[in-house]
């Protein structure tokens, strides 16, 4: 019998002692703007790059904060408001910080003894967000919708791979006058809008375990 309790109580600690609640990561890729000065996602790519902390209630929900810089540019306008590409460009400079819930769709974690874990999951998430830009003079709330791919490639290590697509409460984001709000509709339409986005490949370091509970030994 003593055995039996002492072979439950190991199992038990093993599946404890491998969730890890906290990662601290790092995020890079590209960028891009849809608005006034462009038609298409992916136009006019620039770099963008952040970090990250996320916090993981368990294997499917978490809540993650992240900051990034991401730089964005488009053509300039023949002063009527019309994209002109031989005008030459315009760059502004975003700062932006967010705070999102995600949804693993598997179980996710490095606990390779329970097949209902798995070290890869596709995931989701949402939340809302606030920006600094034009020279860290305007202020712009967003909202970011994110789908992705985690894989944990070690116990201590996880890789990431995440599309994000920010929709703007604001039409100010290109810092030009013939772009800004031209039409004077912010407030009224919810059209009339910009958006960004971005690709990023990520990793991020674990830590912070459950506490070590043999239930069975109580």
């Amino acid at each position: 019998m003593l055995c039996v309790c002492l072979l439950l109580c190991g199992n038990a600690l093993r599946a404890e002692q491998r969730m890890l609640h906290c990662e601290l990561g790092i995020d890079g890729g590209c960028g891009y703007y849809v608005g006034d000065a462009t038609e298409h996602i992916f136009q006019n790519v620039r770099e963008t790059y952040g970090v990250n902390f996320r916090y993981m209630f368990d294997r499917r929900w978490a809540i993650r904060a992240k900051g990034m810089e991401q730089r964005i540019t488009g053509y300039r306008s023949d002063g009527t408001g019309f994209v002109v590409k031989n005008n030459g460009m315009w760059t502004n400079h975003l700062i932006t910080l967010d705070v999102v819930g995600e949804f693993n769709f598997f179980p996710f974690d490095d606990v390779r003894a329970e097949s209902r874990i798995k070290p890869i999951t596709p995931y989701i998430a949402t939340g809302i967000g606030m920006c600094l830009h034009s020279k860290a003079e305007e202020v712009a709330a967003f909202m970011p919708f994110i789908v992705g791919m985690k894989w944990r490639c070690s116990t201590h290590c996880t890789l990431h791979l995440a599309w994000e697509h920010d929709v703007y409460f604001t039409d100010r984001l290109e810092n030009v006058r013939d772009y800004d709000n031209k039409h004077n509709l912010n407030g009224k339409n919810l059209m009339n809008v910009d958006l960004t986005g971005k690709l990023v490949v990520g990793v991020a370091v674990a830590f912070a375990r459950t506490k070590r509970v043999c239930r069975t030994c109580q």
